[in-house]
């Protein structure tokens, strides 16, 4: 998505408009603007061209929010879990065509997943080594049940002294995977079914973040690089899988931030997204796309011990990760506010500088962005769906049905 003639495409809501719509709901609280929301849904099936999306859950954290996104265009199908007991919760819940994002271990919450395949579900589990494929070979014989498999590529780019991505699957190319995919067609009880590529070094890492201007040079240049890279890397895993005679259902690749470079290659069939539905403050700083803020949080003033300053109650809702300073949330209404460098968002309470001319009372909300998009959610039972000028709805998140997953 990106602004016309300085402007973006839908109207953004205003400090004094999300103040009238929660002037009765008691803060702490948070919220999801689904007005942008559906902006961002309709903007990423856009950028999606011919490739499928398969909605990251880790990012989402409520089952409506989930149903919503996938039921907004048909380019939606199908969720990226991040453990077997959430892609357990989202079966019951009706869900289908789950592929657990991360290995699973845990014998019996495989065994769940397996029973549910069993019966006629999709579930896909995550494997990068051939000890990962025999313990769920063995699990699926026991259960009488052929297991369906994807196999996680590393994409990560290693140059001199920089190690550019994450340190996920230790297979890295096609003679790494070979072996493992071997060993799934001699097996009758495990399927290759899919193949994955996170390429995070592209889709997770900004390259406009404001007073960088050497680094995001830099940065730019490592992704145009890595995602040659990239291409070739994944083009000859799945020529290899050919040559086997492998058939893969699907190809899944990138992210948020790799929407466009992903749906460029051939044998991608889906990208996966998460982050983009919510924009956090961590995905403001990418130069190829801007998504609108459509969630957070408030807290309400309860201190002012200066006139240029005023105190939050709580407000710390860090973002995991590396600790630095881009993991904290940042004060998004009203403008202009700034967290005091030593002390941040706090556990319970949270001190504000305030711009010249603005007028804050005790009891005012302050309204939040959280630095990623799901771990919002892991804070408060529900979020508050507002339309216009009002709450429409209550959102469940996980931690609203009793469930934590990680």
């Amino acid at each position: 998505m990106h602004k016309q003639n300085g402007e973006w495409p839908i109207e953004l809501p205003h400090y004094e408009q999300y103040k009238r719509i929660f002037a009765q709901t008691a803060k702490p609280f948070a919220y999801v603007n689904l007005d942008l929301l559906d902006a961002n849904s309709r903007a990423i099936a856009a950028a999606a061209g011919d490739k499928k999306i398969r909605v990251a859950s880790k990012s989402i954290r409520s089952v409506e929010v989930l149903r919503r996104i996938l039921h907004s265009d048909k380019v939606y199908q199908g969720i990226m879990c991040y453990t077997a007991r959430e892609a357990a919760f989202l079966l019951r819940h009706g869900f289908d065509d789950l592929l657990l994002g991360y290995p699973a271990w845990e014998p019996r919450e495989i065994s769940i997943l397996l029973e549910a395949a069993a019966s006629g579900r999709t579930v896909v589990f995550m494997v990068d080594s051939i000890q990962h494929v025999e313990h769920i070979e063995r699990l699926a014989a026991a259960t009488g049940v052929q297991a369906a498999l994807c196999l996680d590529i590393d994409m990560s780019a290693n140059y001199p002294g920089l190690h550019f991505g994450i340190w996920r699957s230790p297979v890295t190319t096609w003679a790494l995977a070979k072996p493992i995919v071997e060993r799934i067609m001699q097996s009758k009880w495990v399927r290759l079914d899919g193949v994955m590529g996170y390429e995070a070094q592209i889709a997770g890492v900004g390259d406009q973040v404001s007073g960088q201007w050497l680094k995001n040079s830099f940065i730019r240049h490592l992704k145009r690089r890595s995602i040659r890279e990239v291409a070739e890397r994944r083009e000859e895993v799945l020529q290899g899988i050919h040559a086997l005679g492998g058939e893969l259902r699907f190809v899944n690749a990138g992210g948020t931030g790799s929407i466009g470079s992903s749906k460029l290659e051939r044998g991608v069939t889906e990208i996966t997204v998460g982050s983009g539905f919510y924009c956090p403050t961590l995905f403001d700083h990418y130069a190829g796309f801007q998504y609108l803020p459509a969630a957070g949080y408030a807290v309400e003033v309860v201190r002012k011990p200066r006139l240029d300053m005023v105190t939050c109650l709580g407000g710390g809702y860090t973002a995991s990760g590396a600790v630095s300073a881009e993991k904290a949330p940042q004060p998004h209404l009203p403008e202009g506010l700034s967290l005091i460098s030593l002390e941040g968002a706090g556990e319970v309470q949270t001190p504000l500088r305030c711009p010249s001319g603005l007028a804050l009372e005790l009891g005012d909300p302050i309204f939040f962005r959280h630095a990623k998009a799901g771990e919002l959610c892991e804070r408060f039972p529900k979020l508050y769906a507002i339309t216009g000028e009002g709450i429409v709805d209550e959102y469940l998140t996980y931690r609203g049905e009793g469930e934590c997953f990680l």
